[in-house]
């Protein structure tokens, strides 16, 4: 089977709901499912997350992160005071990324499994830069651009994760002719995973939409985000060229001590939230 038409065989199984997740992965969903409810009791969403082991420690540690505590509370030493401290969105981001960081958990090739920890470290860069480019110059929810960042990549994830079976699918390809099978996959990934539509639009307006003036919305916050972070996604496309003025436009916006500033807030919190996932 060719690279092309590794790509069909997915696409087409994406389509009909036959995604091969690995079995960790339901237990996330199952909490993010619970959380999609606003009106979630407390006390469920404690059951649940005491229930997942890994999850639980997670929610411990990152509450007690300077993302979350930075006027130095008291730590944290249970999973009522971390989910009170970090609220559900973000207990919601958090289950999303334990799924993100399974897809690759199963990848034996040593080459793909570079290519997911690269990923890993872009998405998470991508999510700190554009909870703070939320907070400081678009004025969406920035816990919602967090979640953002967190799952823009989990089309790539499922890829690497199937990378394996299909040796060369993610071989560099100058000519982007497998695009339209890689939409249909993520798109059919992130109903699965049941993101908001909202996000799910953003994400998917990534591929080939530009910057709006002033940048005022979820999909600005992303653009944004992955063209100011130093931390390269490995399955990038080659770069489109921008409209003209565009890097005089974002100076209109955030000015090179703001940028520099963000930039290494940004660097701060992706640090210990990967710690934190790492527990």
């Amino acid at each position: 089977m060719n690279k092309l038409e590794a790509y069909g065989h997915i696409a087409a199984l994406a389509i009909r709901g036959e995604l091969v997740f690995p079995t960790s992965v339901n237990a996330a969903l199952r909490v993010q499912l619970a959380l999609d409810d606003p009106d979630c009791p407390i006390d469920t969403a404690i059951s649940l997350v005491l229930a997942e082991p890994l999850l639980a420690a997670k929610t411990v540690a990152i509450s007690n992160s300077t993302m979350f505590n930075r006027a130095g509370a008291p730590v944290v030493t249970n999973v009522r005071g971390a989910i009170m401290r970090i609220g559900y969105q973000n207990l919601y981001a958090l289950a999303a990324a334990m799924v993100v960081r399974q897809f690759g958990s199963k990848i034996s090739d040593p080459a793909l499994r570079r290519k997911a920890e690269k990923l890993w470290d872009h998405t998470i860069a991508v999510a700190a830069l554009g909870r703070l480019i939320a907070r400081h110059v678009t004025g969406v929810n920035e816990d919602t651009a967090l979640f953002a960042g967190i799952v823009h990549e989990v089309g790539g994830f499922y890829l690497l994760s199937r990378a394996d079976e299909f040796p060369g699918l993610l071989d560099e390809d100058p000519e982007n002719w497998h695009s339209a099978s890689e939409e249909i996959i993520t798109r059919e990934v992130m109903r699965k995973l049941c993101i908001p539509e909202p996000v799910a639009d953003a994400i998917e307006g990534l591929r080939d939409s530009f910057m709006s003036i002033p940048p005022d919305s979820l999909l600005d916050t992303l653009l944004l985000a992955n063209h100011l972070t130093p931390v390269k996604s490995p399955l990038q496309e080659p770069q489109r060229d921008l409209p003209p003025h565009s890097d005089s436009a974002i100076d209109l916006f955030i000015d090179e001590h703001k940028l520099a500033s963000m930039l290494e807030e940004a660097k701060r919190d992706a640090a210990e939230m990967s710690a934190a996932l790492l527990v």
